[in-house]
């Protein structure tokens, strides 16, 4: 019988009308002509962001002083170079603000069913972070962002992590290596996404076997690199490109990721079965989120503070070398010689030999000293006012840092003038808490997907005390609705929101809190007795946790009643089985009411805490209240 295939459903052949199915490969999306227009189209991603890239490798190098070369004017080839370091006291101003405003992350349900699992999410997602080291790469991010003017996170599931278990890893982008389309305001809204790294050959072809035979080398791109104090040769590297673009699935925007080496593919979402439709993440998001700090139309990065206050460092520097050569040639006289006076000169000047030959005669003698202008006192006030300029250009004024021009010292005037002095860290804060609220919600939808397992973990309770808790994403997973009339309501997909909040808090800070706590009590707040006056107070006061206190004072008013009913019953059943059991009762809960009502309420009146307003220990407490106000001022409220 002659051989024959016959084409059945499903794309797969019998022969000879076997019954027996033969598999056919599917054919690659990824393709070598894909790969071409993806090299093509971030060659024109990378030609965009060219003048981006430059600005952050000079910037760079105005952080490191090494600027010179980079001002307009140089001064002549063998001048001194002086360098002053305002411009790098503001810079790490603004840092010691935003690290003393570490964030946190408080994650909230949005329905009533869904209290636990959030209250799980705000204990679990700390570990997350303090496993990627978090608080490191918020600084690394923080240098960045105030350096070159964004910065940028990576949040992305790492399926090697945890000996193969996976888990989500969080990092420091180097700006430099990331490249989006040109001309939008948010890298969500680019078409590709890609990230370029440099990677020994010898390493990949370890990882990637079926690299053996490739000849990675001719795979560059050109990428622009840091001026470091020990260049390395990257002759002989590969480049390796992350490849992160969308594709849409009727409404729904999906995310594919592919991973190439010149035309080599070492990994492709659309050819993995399992992510060919559903994508490389659920959230449909690109894993990079950028936090500019002066924001521009037409970028999703925003300049910083170097781009604003160099001008003003450069005129610094310009009128301080001016100054010092002034100052130098004034300490070292110079003469003039001629040549036939007969002058010694190793004998006259032991040291260098500043002296200037002439042919000629002079009016007084054989020699005579060379005469130079003083510096005019105008040149040393606008080096003051140029400081000055930098000074209030950047936010970072001597009242933020505790000084005062003037001969006021009152506390709260000290105070004041601080606080008004960091709106500009604490808006830069909060421009950090948005995008860490983005990070948290990528962290958030990478729990979801693939927490499939239960993971312990090391918490800390309501009282302090050490737990563990077992997580996995059964609670965040779509919820079926059960039935309503006959008619099944389908799948509901728990939706959490994230409230940020500042971790770190100065001990100024604590301080004033621990002084409002005494305070509130001497009053009688925590008194059940007083729970409805307590509540109308609280209701007017506005301070971190006082809608915790609002509950607790609500709980205890709550419990006083009961208790007070409670007695009431048990003194009725006392009446009727024995009526002296009763009289003692009754005078025991006379004798605690009245015991409890002279603690908390003398017959003096209201009791004063520290002194009364007046006195030492108020004053006391109102400069304590102005220092905390002070270290506060740059930390966003809570």
């Amino acid at each position: 019988m002659d051989r024959f295939d016959i084409p059945v459903e499903g794309g797969a052949m019998q022969q000879d009308g076997a019954a027996a199915l033969l598999p056919v490969v599917p054919a690659k999306h990824m393709t070598k002509e894909r790969l071409s227009k993806a090299m093509q189209t971030l060659t024109k991603y990378i030609s965009g962001k060219n003048r981006l890239d430059s600005r952050i490798v000079e910037v760079e190098q105005w952080w490191k002083l090494r600027h010179w070369e980079w001002m307009q004017e140089q001064g002549a080839p063998g001048d001194m170079k002086t360098i002053s370091a305002w411009l790098f006291n503001v810079i790490i101003s603004k840092h010691a603000d935003g690290i003393q405003s570490t964030p946190e992350a408080n994650v909230l349900p949005r329905e009533e069913m869904d209290k636990q699992t959030a209250r799980e999410l705000s204990s679990i997602i700390p570990c997350v972070l303090e496993q990627n080291e978090f608080p490191e790469v918020y600084s690394d991010v923080l240098w960045q962002k105030l350096k070159s003017g964004t910065g940028a996170y990576g949040c992305f599931w790492d399926k090697d992590k945890l000996n193969g278990l996976g888990d989500i890893t969080i990092s420091r982008v180097n700006l430099l290596h990331l490249f989006w389309e040109p001309g939008v305001s948010d890298i969500q809204h680019s078409q590709n996404v890609f990230y370029v790294e440099q990677v020994d050959p010898e390493v990949l072809k370890q990882q990637y076997p079926q690299l053996e035979d490739e000849n990675l080398q001719g795979s560059r791109v050109a990428l622009r690199k840091f001026m470091t104090e020990d260049p390395a040769n990257k002759d002989d590297v590969a480049t390796v490109i992350d490849w992160y673009y969308h594709t849409y699935d009727g409404p729904r925007k999906v995310l594919h990721y592919c991973k190439f080496v010149g035309d080599v593919v070492l990994f492709a979402s659309e050819d993995d079965p399992e992510m060919a439709q559903r994508g490389l993440y659920d959230h449909g998001l690109y894993p990079f989120v950028l936090d500019p700090l002066f924001p521009v139309e037409g970028s999703p990065c925003g300049f910083g503070y170097v781009d604003v206050c160099k001008n003003a460092q450069e005129q610094i520097d310009i009128l301080n070398q001016a100054m010092i050569k002034n100052a130098l040639v004034n300490a070292i006289p110079r003469y003039m010689v001629r040549s036939d006076s007969g002058l010694n000169e190793q004998e006259f000047m032991d040291f260098t030999r500043p002296l200037v030959h002439f042919k000629g005669t002079l009016n007084d003698g054989a020699y005579a000293p060379i005469e130079t202008p003083l510096l005019n006192g105008n040149c040393m006030a606008v080096i003051e006012n140029k400081i000055g300029e930098l000074k209030e250009t950047s936010g970072n004024t001597d009242s933020s840092n505790g000084i005062t021009q003037n001969s006021s010292q009152a506390a709260s005037a000290i105070a004041a003038l601080q606080e008004a002095s960091g709106k500009t860290s604490r808006d830069s804060t909060l421009s950090a808490y948005r995008a860490f609220m983005r990070l948290v919600n990528q962290v958030i939808e990478l729990i979801r997907q693939f927490y499939d397992i239960p993971r312990k973990f090391r918490i800390t309770g309501d009282m302090g005390e050490e737990q563990f808790l077992a997580f996995s994403n059964q609670g965040m997973i779509p919820q079926p609705q059960g039935m309503d009339f006959g008619i099944d309501m389908g799948m509901r997909l728990p939706v959490f929101d994230v409230k940020v909040t500042a971790q770190t808090q100065s001990a100024y800070t604590k301080n004033s809190q621990n002084e409002l706590a005494l305070a509130l009590y001497g009053q009688g707040v925590f008194n059940p007795q007083m729970s409805d006056q307590a509540l109308m107070l609280l209701d007017m006061m506005d301070f971190e946790g006082v809608d915790e206190l609002k509950q607790k004072v609500q709980q205890n008013g709550t419990l006083l009643q009961q208790m007070a009913m409670y007695q009431q019953i048990a003194l009725q059943l006392a009446q009727q089985t024995d009526p002296a059991l009763a009289e003692q009762l009754a005078n025991n809960i006379m004798t605690g009411a009245s015991a409890a009502q002279s603690a908390q309420i003398p017959a003096g009146g209201v009791p004063k805490i520290g002194g009364g307003e007046g006195g030492a220990g108020g004053s006391m407490t109102k400069m304590a209240n102005a220092r905390a106000r002070a270290q506060d001022s740059s930390r966003p409220d809570a």
